[in-house]
């Protein structure tokens, strides 16, 4: 599982077949980039897709931001050829469309050793059918290598033959279960993404469920959703000083049996959760630098 506390709060898509989209993520505030070989592309584009994506990725162009190259799906005629240049390209990770079980997690990091993909290029899986929500815990453990689950929230709806409305009621069940296997398995989880890029007020709205609901982030399709993704899914200014606060008074009273703090009694609990938003909003300041055992 991922050994570093990073921020994945806004993690975009940038389809691979864009030229100027690509030059414009080196300016972008986002915590990540993926270089979208799959739905943003057409069939016919896709080797050219897939020749830019890898010469841009290993030109190293996007300083500390995340590097991330979506595959096209395992059952494509382009998945092989597409896994080979992105391993060789050398992106921060793969991300897989599509993963539906256990097995097929382990093919992915059977494929990218044998491409001569370093110990620590990840896969992120996404879960997009309801097969792969019921077993998501499986394949949240089938690596050491898949590192981050994202939410194929458009597939997912589709697959349920649900709807897409506010509050996202017909797929929270399963939005939640994928949390609860993320983190069982200790690995980071993002929400699909939101789909009118015209609708500010809904993308806040749905970013702010996900971060209530325990997601890390959240992948955007246009860089307005960038600015309140990362306001979103980053401690504020009173959470932070509520958490140093709150660690004060445990480390004043540590010994004394029982820790109050604004009149709330506190336990170890509280503390860890403090300590992670601390973790967190260093990790914020400093991209990709903090060393720890618990994934942001």
């Amino acid at each position: 599982m991922d050994p570093v506390l990073r921020p994945r709060r806004s993690p975009l898509f940038m389809p691979g077949a864009n030229a100027r989209a690509l030059e414009k993520a080196k300016t972008l505030p986002c915590d990540a980039i993926i270089i979208d070989l799959e739905d943003a592309v057409a069939p016919d584009a896709k080797p050219s897709a897939r020749e830019r994506a890898a010469s841009v990725v290993a030109s190293r162009p996007y300083g500390s931001r995340e590097v991330v190259i979506r595959v096209n799906g395992m059952d494509t005629p382009w998945y092989h050829d597409d896994l080979a240049a992105a391993v060789a390209a050398g992106p921060d990770a793969i991300a897989v469309p599509k993963v539906g079980s256990a097995e097929q997690v382990r093919a992915v990091a059977a494929e990218m050793e044998a491409a001569g993909a370093g110990p620590q290029m990840a896969i992120w899986a996404m879960i997009e059918t309801p097969r792969a929500v019921l077993d998501c815990l499986e394949i949240a453990e089938a690596s050491e290598r898949l590192t981050v689950l994202v939410m194929g929230t458009n597939d997912l709806t589709k697959e349920l033959q649900a709807r897409h409305v506010p509050g996202r009621a017909p797929v929270t069940t399963a939005l939640q279960m994928c949390v609860l296997a993320a983190r069982a398995a200790g690995t980071v989880i993002l929400d699909g993404v939101y789909n009118d890029v015209r609708d500010a007020e809904g993308f806040r709205a749905q970013a702010e469920e996900a971060m209530l609901m325990g997601f890390d982030g959240k992948t955007l399709i246009h860089p307005s959703q960038v600015g309140p993704a990362n306001e979103v899914f980053s401690p504020s200014a009173e959470e932070i000083a509520d958490a140093h606060g709150l660690i004060e008074a445990w480390d004043a009273g540590e010994g004394s049996g029982v820790v109050t703090y604004h009149g709330r009694m506190i336990e170890n609990l509280h503390v860890e959760t403090a300590r992670r938003v601390l973790a967190l909003a260093e990790a914020v300041s400093s991209p990709g630098t903090l060393s720890s055992e618990t994934s942001v």
